[in-house]
């Protein structure tokens, strides 16, 4: 398997997740449907990075059960974990997939890279 180019990404992405969305709201609601669609939950997960938005560190590990039920933000999307006895939502984009399905781990890898130096369109 050869290794997608980000221009080959990019194309994919708009034509696949991102068709007939042109606004932030639609955007975000496109990427929900996408990642709700595409990823096999549960699954572990390592933090990539701290972010003041979670009580993650980096090189924790958690468990993700799935998506939050509602669109937080336009620029991020939420996945729920449990956690030190709890179940709360962070950042997709704080996580890197553990042992996954090829799905699950394209779907985030696409998440990673629009949410990172991507194709944003807003």
């Amino acid at each position: 398997m050869t290794r997608e180019t980000n221009e080959e990404r990019n194309k994919r992405i708009r034509r696949e997740i991102l068709t007939d969305a042109y606004t932030a709201d639609e955007q975000a609601i496109s990427w929900c449907y996408y990642l709700e669609r595409e990823i096999a939950f549960p699954f572990q997960a390592r933090c990539i990075e701290d972010r003041v938005i979670s009580p993650l560190r980096e090189d924790e590990e958690v468990r993700v059960v799935g998506m939050t039920d509602e669109v937080v933000s336009s620029r991020e999307m939420f996945v729920l974990v449990e956690w030190m006895e709890r179940e709360f939502g962070v950042p997709l984009s704080q996580l890197e997939v553990l042992d996954v399905d090829p799905d699950t781990r394209e779907a985030v890898d696409d998440w990673h890279y629009w949410n990172g130096d991507g194709g944003r369109l807003g």
